[in-house]
């Protein structure tokens, strides 16, 4: 039987591609995150991975598993694997995984992070019967999940940076400005305005949809913040519990291991 650690998993998102590798334990001893690039070709994206594990002094993945919300990327990826590492990466969707109930209209277009999330939030979930991811990318994703893996449904908003570079695209006299919290929420100046509006105004945005959803559910819920944002909102936010960097990743470890 082939070796299956170390084991890659690849989260493509539409901005940023996240890899990690995970060892026999699960783990995840290494991380890279490098920008989506829908042009690159699968011989290039082989030669990409390698340069990432020689720089980090990594052994080359025996096993791999791939979620993309990029079709054309996670094909490449899936070629470059199987190409020049003999790897048969097992890519995420909802109808490989039999033991996930997907509640909505048209399960199967779900999302395959939506999916990694829902495992990535299990282990929040010990005293709670439900949960929330809030996955902060180009878009800001509200996962309502239930326990025996159930994926209920959810919110999708514009992403931060999306909603900020579409102000300053249409407003030619705006300064394009650090996305960070200022100290007070009256500006006394433009900078200091447009991160309040942008920070403050975001926050409270997700602030009032978690609250709108807790009402939705017959049950309390754990709520999770993840992706790259997070950071940005961690202690502004006051409805999140809990902020978690790697959940997406460390999720799509974890599906591949429960088939």
């Amino acid at each position: 039987m082939p070796a299956k650690f170390p084991l890659l998993a690849v989260d493509i998102g539409n901005t940023s591609t996240v890899l990690g590798l995970a060892d026999e334990s699960l783990n995840l001893t290494h991380t890279w995150r490098i920008r989506t690039n829908r042009d690159v070709l699968p011989d290039d994206l082989a030669l990409q991975m390698h340069g990432l594990f020689t720089l980090a002094g990594a052994p080359v993945p025996r096993a791999a598993v791939l979620s993309s919300v990029a079709p054309p990327v996670g094909e490449n990826y899936a070629l470059a694997l199987k190409r020049h590492f003999m790897i048969d990466a097992f890519s995420v969707a909802a109808a490989n995984l039999p033991d996930v109930k997907v509640e909505l209209d048209q399960p199967d277009v779900v999302g395959a992070d939506r999916l990694c999330n829902l495992f990535g939030a299990e282990k929040y979930m010990t005293h709670h019967e439900f949960a929330v991811v809030v996955d902060f990318g180009t878009s800001t994703n509200f996962d309502v999940i239930g326990k025996g893996r159930r994926f209920l449904g959810g919110v999708l908003a514009t992403g931060a940076q999306v909603s900020a570079d579409a102000l300053f695209s249409r407003a030619a006299k705006l300064p394009r400005i650090t996305l960070a919290a200022p100290e007070t929420a009256i500006g006394k100046n433009t900078v200091h305005a447009l991160q309040s509006g942008l920070v403050f105004g975001y926050a409270e945005m997700v602030d009032g949809l978690l609250r709108r959803i807790q009402k939705e559910l017959p049950g309390d819920a754990v709520n999770i913040a993840t992706g790259g944002f997070s950071r940005t909102i961690q202690g502004i936010c006051q409805e999140i519990d809990y902020y978690d960097e790697t959940l997406t990743l460390r999720g799509l470890v974890e599906l591949w291991a429960s088939r």
